[in-house]
C-alpha cells in the first residue's frame, strides 16, 4: 500500500494512539471489499504494535460510514460478505487495545455494527443513524450482533423495525454509542478519552476487555454463521433486489 491515493484507509500513530481513517468519499465510505480489507489490515497492525495502547477509528469526511456497498452485493452477492463484515466486528471485540469510534456526521446500517463492536463510542449530537435496512427488504442481521448486545431493546426495535433517522444524542440515549456531545467539541472529548485510556497498563487493558466482552464474543460466535446466512439470502432474494435497484437508479 506505497501508493497512498489508492488507499482508502489510513493509519497513522502518535501518543500511543492508532488512528485509523476511513477516506473513500466516493461511496460514503461504504464497506467495499478494499476499504474491510485495508480497515482489518490497520485493525491487526495497531493490534501487532507495543507502542499502541488505544485504536481511534474515524473518518476523513463527516459521512462515517454509510453501510454495505450495495453495487457490489447487486452484482456478486453477499455471502462471502456478510462473513467478512462479521469477521470485522469480532475483530474489533477481541482486539487485545481498546477501540473508540468517532463520528461527527451519518452512519447508516453496516456501518452501525463498527460502532456498536467498539468498546468506547463517541458521536457527535447532531450526527444521524438509521437501520435502513427493514426499508430495503433486509434485516439488519449481521449487525444485530453487536447492535443488539448494546442497545436497550426497545430501542433496538424501534430503530429496527421503524428503520427511521436518529440523532447520536438520541443514540446515546439508546446505549449505542457511549456518550454524544456537540460537534464543536468533539475532537477534545475523544482526544481526552484516549489519552486517558493509554494511560492503562497493555495487560491491564488486555484482560480488563476480555472479560468486558467475553459475552459478546460468545453471541457472535455462536450467532454469527445465521446471521451470515440470513443476510445472504435476504440480498439475493427479489423483493430486496427490486428495493436496492430502485434506490440506487435514485441515487
Amino acid at each position: 500500500m506505497s501508493d497512498t491515493s489508492a488507499e482508502l484507509v489510513h493509519y497513522a500513530v502518535a501518543d500511543a494512539v492508532a488512528t485509523i481513517t476511513l477516506d473513500s468519499p466516493a461511496n460514503r465510505n461504504a464497506l467495499s471489499r478494499q476499504l474491510v480489507t485495508e480497515l482489518v489490515a490497520h485493525l491487526e497492525r495497531a493490534g501487532a504494535d507495543d507502542g499502541v495502547r488505544v485504536v481511534l477509528v474515524e473518518s476523513s469526511g463527516k459521512v462515517f460510514c454509510s453501510g454495505a456497498d450495495l453495487s457490489e452485493a447487486t452484482t456478486e452477492g453477499m455471502e462471502v460478505g456478510a462473513r467478512r463484515i462479521v469477521d470485522l466486528q469480532r475483530l474489533i471485540v477481541t482486539l487485545d487495545k481498546p477501540v473508540v469510534t468517532k463520528n461527527l456526521g451519518a452512519v447508516r446500517a453496516g456501518g452501525i455494527g463498527i460502532i456498536a463492536a467498539a468498546d468506547i463510542a463517541v458521536s457527535a449530537d447532531e450526527a444521524t443513524f438509521a437501520l435502513t435496512e427493514v426499508k430495503l427488504g433486509l434485516a439488519a442481521a449481521i449487525i444485530s450482533l453487536t447492535v443488539h448486545h448494546r442497545m436497550n431493546p426497545r430501542a433496538a426495535a424501534l430503530t429496527t423495525l421503524g428503520g427511521e433517522v436518529f440523532t447520536g444524542a438520541e443514540a446515546a440515549a439508546y446505549g449505542l454509542v457511549t456518550k454524544a456531545v456537540p460537534a464543536a467539541h468533539l475532537d477534545d472529548e475523544v482526544t481526552a478519552i484516549c489519552a486517558s485510556l493509554a494511560t492503562g497498563a497493555a495487560q491491564g487493558l488486555r484482560e480488563s476487555k476480555r472479560i468486558l466482552n467475553r459475552d459478546l464474543v460468545a453471541r457472535i460466535d455462536s450467532l454469527g454463521e445465521e446471521m451470515a446466512s440470513t443476510s445472504a439470502r435476504l440480498f439475493a432474494s427479489d423483493e430486496a433486489r427490486e428495493a436496492m435497484t430502485a434506490f440506487l437508479s435514485r441515487k
